[in-house]
């Protein structure tokens, strides 16, 4: 119970907050850094846009100040003496399984250290003259002024939108022009219980209805149907209104499913789809026995046994696909219709492209602005000064510096992994999902010379655009099953092949789960009748029972 001093050896690892900053940047989603990079620029003054020129005109039509040209011509220098270029290629004859670090030197690659070394973000460094992101003014591209493009000789009545096209959404002859802005004038913003409720104060009926149309209203799901029956609806408004009969409440409900989606407000499928077929013209080929399927034989529908609903109905089996096909086009979700939220697109953060027989990688430039020092702020700075003011210019100018790094490390990073998963991943791109190799984390770890946790964290919300298509890089990442030929099989590619032949299989006798397995096993994949069946699932392909027509 006395204090002592002690000796101790030790090791561990100090995570210094530009090491955390930098981690914290690599694992951001495209818009979590956009956001990111906003909130620098409001909080730093050091920090600023890099105004961009138009690459369109070769850069040749600049008008500026002499001055301006040479300061411009000088950047120009700097970026390529510094190895700006965000891009790597490499042929087919690259070797890309050696894990040292002679595979990153070619251009577009520039030397890195890994996140799981602290080492590269000392409290010294910071950022050389000929560095990209470096000081440096800015000037626009554009040297003439808006105010020319305004006649001057406008007439008094003259409007604006003479002078001006606008592009508003509620001209039809907008509809036509493929700049329109296609999603404002088709986004749907209201829930469905605000559709229904629009249409109810458009419909004319008594206070006492209206109550009862409001209280079924509230019981709608968002797939359209009802969650209590109208018994226990019935039995709630029992207290608010004198000698109440079920029958008040069932005609407020057929009115209801009237509306806008047809077949809302229906307690069950069977009535939902019984709604949506008195909307037919009576004179429709086989509606009456759409109908009496609907009422009565769903459940044998649903169990696809056509043998029992070609006996019950006494339809024959061209009769019965047609009475079927007019069931088959009507909406069981008819609430699905009325989608609430507002469209998500997927903004690629990388580009994959063929060019003279090579696979090309290159960032997506757009993602993020380009920063830069302010230079008027920076040449501010007085080393030998300690005032309150001069402290805190130089806080932010280190930070801005750091800041800085952390992107700039980031896109190589990506990069650096992209580059590698295409170089994989060549099969893919080249023949489609059916060529997928198995991939690990700790393949693509080696080769980059970082840790796993690292490579899952470039590979979380990042998104490579491919002829294939669009993914995130994580897609590219799969388990593999043995071949008979001792090779290996990706998952990915398992479930091309299932899906590849589930689709091509005859409706009237579909592929079973065990049949799969059999057509895998001639191709020299053993795979397991379980594991056929999770990956369909996963695939969103029904059973073989379900898959069946007539």
């Amino acid at each position: 119970m006395k204090q002592s001093l002690q000796l101790k050896l030790g090791q561990q690892l100090t995570m210094t907050p530009q090491l955390q900053q930098a981690i914290r940047l690599l694992q951001l989603s495209t818009l979590d850094l956009q956001q990111e990079i906003q909130e620098a620029l409001e909080s730093n003054p050091m920090l600023e846009v890099e105004e961009s020129f138009d690459s369109s005109a070769g850069n040749t039509d600049y008008e500026g100040s002499e001055q301006d040209k040479i300061d411009y011509t000088r950047q120009q220098e700097i970026a390529a003496e510094s190895g700006t270029d965000n891009s790597a290629d490499f042929s087919a004859s690259d070797n890309f399984s050696s894990a040292t670090s002679d595979n990153f030197n070619e251009p577009g690659y520039s030397e890195t250290e890994s996140f799981g070394d602290s080492e590269g973000f000392t409290d010294g460094e910071s950022f050389g003259d000929n560095d990209v992101y470096g000081e440096g003014e800015s000037f626009s591209a554009d040297g003439g002024d808006w105010s020319d493009s305004i006649p001057s000789d406008l007439p008094v009545d003259t409007s604006w939108d003479d002078v001006y096209q606008t592009s508003s959404t509620g001209n039809s002859s907008n509809y036509d022009n493929e700049d329109s802005d296609f999603e404002s004038r088709r986004a749907v913003t209201d829930s469905l219980y605000d559709h229904l409720m629009w249409q109810l104060n458009l419909t004319p009926m008594s206070d006492r209805d209206r109550v009862l149309a409001m209280a079924i209203i509230d019981a709608v799901e968002p797939s359209g149907m009802l969650s209590i029956t109208l018994e226990e609806i019935f039995e709630g408004m029992r207290g608010d209104f004198e000698e109440l009969e079920l029958d008040e409440v069932e005609a407020v409900q057929h009115r209801l499913q009237q509306f806008d989606p047809c077949g809302v407000c229906s307690q069950n499928l069977s009535e939902c789809l019984l709604v949506q077929l008195q909307q037919f013209d009576p004179k429709t080929p086989f509606l009456d026995s759409a109908k009496l399927i609907a009422k009565q034989y769903l459940p044998l529908l649903g169990s696809r046994d056509y043998r029992q609903l070609m006996r019950r109905t006494k339809l024959k089996e061209a009769e019965l696909s047609q009475a079927i096909a007019l069931i088959q086009s009507l909406n069981p979700r008819p609430g699905d219709i009325i989608a609430s939220g507002d469209t998500e697109y997927v903004v690629p953060d990388v580009f994959v492209e063929k060019r003279d027989g090579r696979w090309i990688v290159e960032l997506n430039p757009e993602i993020a602005p380009r920063l830069r020092i302010n230079s008027n702020y920076a040449s501010m700075v007085k080393r030998a000064d300690s005032s309150s003011d001069n402290t805190f210019l130089k806080d932010n100018l280190q930070e801005a510096r750091w800041f800085l790094k952390s992107l700039q490390s980031r896109n190589e990073t990506l990069l650096k992994v992209a580059s590698c998963i295409v170089e994989k991943q060549r099969g893919f791109l080249d023949y489609g999902p059916e060529a997928m190799k198995p991939l690990v984390l700790h393949d693509i770890a080696e080769i980059v010379e970082m840790h796993e946790s690292t490579i899952s964290r470039v590979t979380t919300q990042k998104y490579m655009h491919t002829p294939q298509g669009i993914f995130e890089l994580k897609y590219f990442f799969s388990s593999h099953v043995s071949t008979d030929s001792g090779g290996e099989c990706s998952s990915t590619a398992i479930r091309a092949i299932i899906k590849k032949l589930v689709s091509a299989e005859n409706p009237k006798k579909p592929l079973s789960d065990s049949k799969i397995t059999d057509l895998l096993a001639e191709q020299g994949i053993q795979v397991a009748r379980r594991t056929i069946a999770k990956y369909r699932e996963s695939l969103n392909i029904p059973p073989s029972n379900e898959r069946k027509t007539i």
